[in-house]
């Protein structure tokens, strides 16, 4: 796959980021969810991957871990999505791997600029 994928089990934020990386020129789809994410990074590898961490059943922070010990999925750049701004909890994402971390609610602008500062656009 080539593009973005957005995982979030909020379907108007998954939704809403997507049409955020379309306005940036990235084409992207939306997994609502752990299982559908699982599903889609089964068989595809996109380019960059939004990840929010609070998901039920399986978070984002075991989809992190799974995407960093997964050598095809290893290098594709992952930026955190989360309401929880606390320092242990962008350490915690930051030691996992993440590229970068994004706290809701998630403005076109500081998407734009946390794209920039990893190399994406």
């Amino acid at each position: 796959m080539s593009g973005a994928l957005v995982i979030d089990d909020n379907r108007s934020t998954a939704d809403a980021l997507c049409r955020m990386l379309s306005v940036l020129g990235i084409e992207a789809r939306p997994a609502y969810g752990s299982r559908p994410a699982l599903t889609v990074l089964g068989t595809q590898t996109p380019h960059l991957i939004l990840l929010d961490i609070n998901m039920p059943g399986v978070d984002g922070l075991e989809i992190l871990a799974y995407l960093k010990r997964e050598p095809r999925l290893a290098i594709v750049p992952v930026v955190v999505v989360t309401s929880e701004d606390q320092p242990e909890v962008r350490h915690q994402v930051m030691a996992g791997g993440a590229s970068g971390m994004l706290i809701k609610p998630v403005t076109l602008d500081m998407l734009e600029s946390t794209l920039q500062q990893i190399g994406v656009l």
